[in-house]
């Protein structure tokens, strides 16, 4: 079975079940901002899939964006105390271990850009669980990084979440005028 074909299951099943949408987005959000895991479950596809049924099926948004907020704040917070508590021994662990040169990367990142670094690598795949664990690594003052780590949870689940919202929207107003309309409308005719 693919990540393809399980991000389409999951996505038929909110449907389905619109009252488990708040939590599957919570557990995907989780999954995708946690050190190491991330790596196998990149569910942001999921995540704008599910926003583009809030406008169409009416799926709280509200909830759902709570949900993925706060699963990607925790994902971020465990990731980071990962890194705290192991300090250097997480070099051992995979994918580090295949990839030592991604930790002084990650360090010089968090140097420079410090809580914009948060942010930043939060709308970044590949940067968006190591961030987090090199602030641990590195001992980033808690205080620091949960400002930023919430702050961005919270824009980073709203894009996402409005991104496929909007795409819905989109997506049904070209299925409900026609495609006629849409050609007049591109070609001015």
């Amino acid at each position: 079975m693919s990540l393809e074909s399980i991000g389409h299951d999951l996505v038929t099943f909110v449907r389905a079940h619109e009252v488990w949408a708040a939590p599957v987005v919570f557990v995907l959000a989780f999954a995708e901002s946690l050190a190491f895991i991330s790596l196998l479950i990149p569910a942001w596809g999921a995540l704008v899939a599910i926003g583009a049924l809030i406008g169409v099926t009416g799926i709280d948004f509200w909830s759902v964006w709570i949900a993925g907020s706060m699963g990607a704040a925790l994902g971020d917070w465990l990731s980071y105390w990962i890194g705290l508590k192991l300090e250097r021994r997480v070099y051992h662990i995979w994918p580090l271990s295949r990839h030592p040169e991604m930790i002084p990367k990650g360090e010089a990142f968090v140097r420079k850009w410090g809580m914009a670094g948060i942010v930043i690598g939060r709308f970044f795949g590949p940067l968006r669980a190591a961030v987090p664990l090199a602030a641990g690594i590195f001992a980033m003052p808690i205080w620091r990084f949960q400002i930023a780590n919430f702050s961005s949870a919270f824009l980073w689940a709203f894009v996402l979440l409005k991104l496929g919202d909007g795409g819905g929207y989109v997506f049904t107003w070209i299925w409900e005028t026609g495609w006629p309309a849409l050609l007049r409308f591109f070609t001015g005719t």
